[in-house]
């Protein structure tokens, strides 16, 4: 898994053949999107670089709009590990290293079917890291998220993040 994408409940499977056809005209014709057991989530296998992915829906939306009706989010993700604080926090520190050290962060840790508390995951990450913390003006954003078992990673600007809603509003300013 290397993409999460989000789409509105009860319209998971019509999101999936979206991503689906959207990663073919891409170039992957074997990638992988699947429901998941969470209403509104899918997860997607890319042989693609999913931030490149990221890059070419934004265009595709600024070119045609309504292409894209059902994929509501696309989070690009670097890493995916079994949900286990120690395994979380080493996925972490190996991807962290794109940070130069003048640069601010936030870990923002996105929950679902998971017992760990968010603020013992946000605490051994925040020691472990030297960088400064800034929760408004950050440089980049150290995104968890757990789906249950697995947890996917990644350390990414915010426009790394697509927010299909958002690329269309911006169209009519």
């Amino acid at each position: 898994m290397n993409l999460i994408i989000t789409s509105s409940r009860h319209l998971e499977s019509e999101a999936a053949k979206e991503m689906s056809e959207i990663l073919k005209d891409l170039g992957d014709s074997n990638a992988i999107v699947e429901t998941s057991e969470l209403s509104g989530i899918l997860t997607g296998t890319t042989s693609l670089d999913p931030f490149l992915v990221v890059k070419k829906i934004r265009e595709k939306i600024l070119d045609e709009p309504w292409l894209i009706r059902y994929c509501l989010r696309v989070i690009p993700l670097q890493d995916t590990v079994y949900t286990k604080k120690e395994d979380i926090l080493n996925s972490v520190l190996n991807h962290v290293r794109v940070m130069q050290l003048q640069d601010t962060y936030r870990i923002t840790v996105e929950k679902r079917h998971s017992e760990i508390p968010t603020n013992e995951i946000i605490g051994e990450i925040a020691d472990k890291i030297q960088n400064k913390v800034s929760l408004e003006k950050f440089d980049w954003i150290i995104l968890i998220e757990i789906l249950g078992k697995i947890t996917g990673i990644a350390i990414l600007k915010e426009d790394d993040i697509l927010s299909t809603q958002k690329v269309k509003r911006s169209l009519s300013e």
